[in-house]
């Protein structure tokens, strides 16, 4: 087989992972070809790129989900390789296949093992033939509500409904009774069909108080598999992860050494290359389950490289370009312990409602072992119709106390103003006891603890405007103001929030 060459790279991404993708590139001196849609025109990954095309209207269906225009820019500016970064089409087998079959190399693993692993169904039972073992439930979708009723008693409440063609927390209901069965099967089928175009749903046990527990594995294709130990990422909003650390604080090491085991296993069992990730529920008792494997990089890979001193990205181009893992399993250490923040342009107080629109000023924390992988800047735009990450705050330490204290300490420099964002949360979540502790689970984030932020973000308001009122009166004129001339606290908070660029 002959070894590919790769000189040029189409990232057909946008936001931070298409930044980090370029940056790897350019370290191995590649070129990149950058693509953006009219709301992107101005973005950073179009500006670091070596060159950039334009792709359509700002709606993914009409831009970064295109394959055929993502194809004709590959060939009109001489690329020989595509990175798809995560999300969009990372995960789309046929746009993989149509991609070697225009004689480029895909930056990811086979597209055999994209379908074995997409299903969420087909991998349950590919890994049970594997001896990985998976949380009790089916392993077809259910097709009927009668075969739902039965299995559900069988198994036991509660139980958890999932789009077999699911990710990112759509197509999934969590249901505690019979009473709540029939309708949350309806409810998710029904997203799962409008936002995977596949109403198939099968049925697990869901496992109270869990941890999501991954291991990231790196595959050649010289048939050499290792992993990179775990990442914990179970502060989670709506089923998708906010917050992950790595290692897991709680872990103990022979359960570490079999869980990664059996993820070195999973992956071997699909013929995988490149980097990918294998996700567990990890019980209080120690038991774990196989969840799914993510056959991409994952956002939250910042953290694995803190800690093992391997960059993830490089290492899927050079195995793409045919090189063998330049290291073993043995040459690999947990070193120190790392944390990860996903920025949000949302507000956490009201239910991480998304807060698109114009950052006014924009600044970045800085100092030893803080990274910042970011794709905005001040007056960027952040638009309403793609994942609202602006951000990843990544922070190392020699251990979990130190790596904490420097990322609140990062947390308090990093500033955003003229939208919302998440970073008031994660200070909220690190100063929170439990979490200091290592002691939760992926119900971390609960009602009352986003009331404990609305509550705090209201007194921290009428803080500012008691100050601001109190300043006026001491330095205010002896002579009265005319009547109907008078301004409440709140409107002197807004005028001040608006000359100190406050967010709102």
């Amino acid at each position: 087989m002959s070894t590919p060459t790769i000189r040029r790279v189409l990232v057909a991404n946008r936001g931070e992972i298409a930044v980090r993708v370029i940056r790897a590139c350019a370290e191995l001196g590649l070129e990149t070809v950058a693509v953006y849609s009219d709301v992107d025109r101005e973005a950073p990954h179009v500006r670091k790129a070596t060159m950039a095309f334009h792709l359509g209207p700002p709606p993914a269906a009409q831009s970064y989900l295109r394959q055929d225009l993502l194809l004709d820019i590959a060939a009109r500016s001489g690329c020989d390789a595509v990175h798809p970064g995560y999300g969009f089409l990372s995960e789309n087998a046929s746009f993989a296949r149509a991609v070697t079959a225009a004689g480029l190399v895909w930056v990811g693993p086979p597209p055999s093992a994209i379908e074995a692993m997409g299903s969420k169904t087909g991998s349950r039972q590919l890994m049970k033939a594997a001896g990985v073992p998976v949380v009790p439930g089916t392993v077809d979708p259910i097709t009927s509500e009668q075969e739902l009723i039965r299995i559900a008693a069988e198994i036991g409440y509660p139980v958890m409904l999932k789009a077999s063609a699911g990710g990112g927390g759509k197509g999934m209901r969590r249901v505690e009774s019979p009473d709540e069965l029939l309708s949350g099967f309806r409810a998710a089928r029904s997203e799962a069909r409008s936002s995977f175009g596949d109403d198939a749903v099968y049925l697990e046990k869901f496992v109270v108080n869990p941890r999501h527990v991954e291991i990231q594995v790196l595959a050649d294709t010289h048939g050499t598999t290792v992993h990179l130990f775990e990442r914990d990422c179970s502060i989670q909003r709506r089923n998708q992860k906010v917050l992950e650390e790595a290692p897991c604080p709680v872990l103990p090491p022979e359960t570490r050494a079999a869980m990664a085991q059996v993820a070195v296993r999973a992956a071997e069992a699909v013929g995988y290359v490149g980097a990918g990730t294998v996700e567990f529920l990890y019980g209080g008792d120690d038991s774990f389950y196989f969840l799914e494997m993510n056959t991409r990089l994952q956002v939250e890979h910042p953290i694995t490289e803190m800690i093992t001193g391997v960059d993830l990205a490089a290492a899927q181009l050079r195995i793409a370009m045919g090189e063998p893992l330049w290291f073993s399993q043995s040459d690999l250490k947990i070193q120190g312990h790392a944390v990860e923040c996903r920025v949000y342009a949302e507000d956490p107080a009201a239910n991480f409602m998304p807060a698109p629109g114009r950052i006014v000023s924009y600044h970045e924390p800085g100092g030893p072992f803080v990274r910042v992988d970011s794709g905005v800047y001040a007056g960027f735009t952040v638009p309403i119709h793609y994942d609202p990450m602006i951000a990843k705050l990544v922070v190392w330490g020699r251990d979990r106390a130190d790596c904490m204290a420097r990322a609140d300490r990062a947390l308090r420099e990093y500033r955003v103003t003229g939208i919302r964002t998440s970073i008031a949360f994660f200070r909220a979540v690190i100063a929170d006891p439990r979490f200091q502790a290592g002691d939760y689970t992926t119900g971390f984030i609960t009602p009352e603890f986003l009331a404990g932020l609305s509550a705090r973000r209201d007194d921290e308001a009428a803080a500012i405007a008691a100050a601001i009122a109190q300043f006026e009166a001491d330095h205010a004129p002896h002579a009265s103001a005319p009547q109907g001339q008078a301004e409440s606290a709140w409107k002197r908070v807004g005028r001040w929030r608006s000359a100190n660029r406050v967010p709102r």
